[in-house]
């Protein structure tokens, strides 16, 4: 397998976009990815996304994005994988070219979800949950995870409050981040007075979808030289687990054993351990997920991921920042998108593009992508050549 490197890159506004269709808002992160790549057109296209079917009545988005790009007669496909499926078509582009497959794969990860009403939207995320114990018994995406939650707090003696410094962390961040939904600074007060969704979950515990899309162009690394402005990037570690579909099917609810097992093998391959790391982009869709997995990626011991909230670990300047631009709680959380968009924004850091948000000397970076409530978790670390 030969090492792959990134060309390019491009992201939409994660937004309610009314007046562009799914076609345009993917087809707007891949011509501003050919065009950071300086090239225009490449050998392959990887679509992540989970919805459209269900909510733009629309399948085949490889054909559909190829023909809107101009890539006629080149490989493209879909790859589905819930919440995860922007990670997956990310891999998937990424074993094409290390294979030698292609030279040049195109991976974007593309939603629209705001032309439906709030309940169809929940109706659809619900699919992937179990339907047959889960989503016929009436429960949501926000009802798992605050059954999580509840236990977790139970378990090991932490109060909602607590878990403040997540959301507070990733809306301070996206004050930073033109690309993201919600540029706007939160306390401690409004996190705790906000609106309950699930008890113990309330409104800022939660991440907001939108429409948007991200795109990475990937090269064998012998063929890409680092160019003015922009260092080389290689993806050095790359992973995919799976634990059971229904939550309640885990030996552990607790304790996150797809992102463990993806992690370890991508610090595996990658050759180092988490203290290495300089960021990390994880999939904070509600609070109890950051703190879950920190804990399964060796940041935290069991129980206490919310301990590195609470002492200022997770900021810029912490001994692991994360949700460096906001985050899916406060960039947005376009679901088959949102794995992209980390990846994005860890290779923006590792080229040191991120501004008041920069992470200092920033060189090695992780984005993890959860599928549902983590049946599915894919692990990339990213580091500057």
């Amino acid at each position: 397998m030969r090492p792959v490197a990134v060309l390019g890159i491009g992201q939409t506004k994660i937004d309610e976009q009314w007046d562009k269709s799914l076609r345009e808002i993917g087809g707007e992160a891949i011509f501003a990815a050919l065009a950071d790549a300086g090239i225009d057109k490449a050998d392959a296209l990887f679509v992540g996304n989970m919805l459209s079917p269900l909510i733009s009545g629309q399948n085949q988005l490889g054909t559909f994005f190829s023909d809107w790009a101009g890539m006629w007669h080149k490989e493209a496909v879909k790859v589905e994988a819930a919440c995860a499926s922007g990670a997956a078509a990310f891999r998937a582009a990424l074993m094409a070219v290390a294979a030698g497959e292609v030279d040049v794969a195109i991976a974007l990860g593309v939603e629209k979800m705001t032309d439906k009403a709030g309940h169809d939207i929940t109706a659809a995320l619900a699919t992937a949950a179990d339907a047959d114990y889960e989503v016929e018994q009436g429960v949501s995406f926000v009802g798992l995870n605050a059954l999580v939650m509840r236990r977790y707090m139970y378990e090991f003696g932490w109060k909602h409050a607590d878990f403040a410094p997540f959301s507070i962390n990733a809306h301070a961040n996206a004050l930073h981040n033109p690309f993201a939904r919600l540029r706007d600074r939160i306390t401690l007060e409004q996190f705790e007075k906000s609106s309950m969704v699930a008890t113990p979950i309330n409104l800022l515990d939660a991440s907001p979808v939108g429409d948007g899309a991200a795109a990475v162009i990937l090269v064998p690394a012998e063929k890409l030289s680092a160019r003015p402005g922009k260092p080389r990037v290689l993806v050095a570690g790359s992973a995919s687990a799976t634990d059971s579909i229904a939550v309640h099917s885990r030996r552990d609810p607790l304790f996150l054993s797809a992102a463990y097992q993806s992690a370890r093998r991508a610090y595996q391959m990658a050759g180092i351990g988490p203290q290495e790391l300089d960021l990390f982009e994880l999939h904070d869709a509600f609070s109890i997920m950051s703190a879950l997995s920190l804990e399964a990626c060796g940041f935290a011991e069991r129980g206490q991921g919310v301990r590195l909230g609470l002492e200022n670990e997770i900021q810029i300047s912490g001994r692991i920042p994360i949700c460096t631009r906001g985050g899916l709680k406060a960039r947005g959380h376009p679901v088959g998108a949102t794995g992209m968009y980390q990846i994005v924004e860890v290779i923006q850091q590792l080229r040191g593009e991120c501004g008041a948000t920069q992470v200092t000397g920033a060189r090695l970076g992780m984005a993890q992508n959860i599928g549902g409530s983590g049946a599915t978790i894919l692990t990339h670390i990213l580091k500057l050549d």
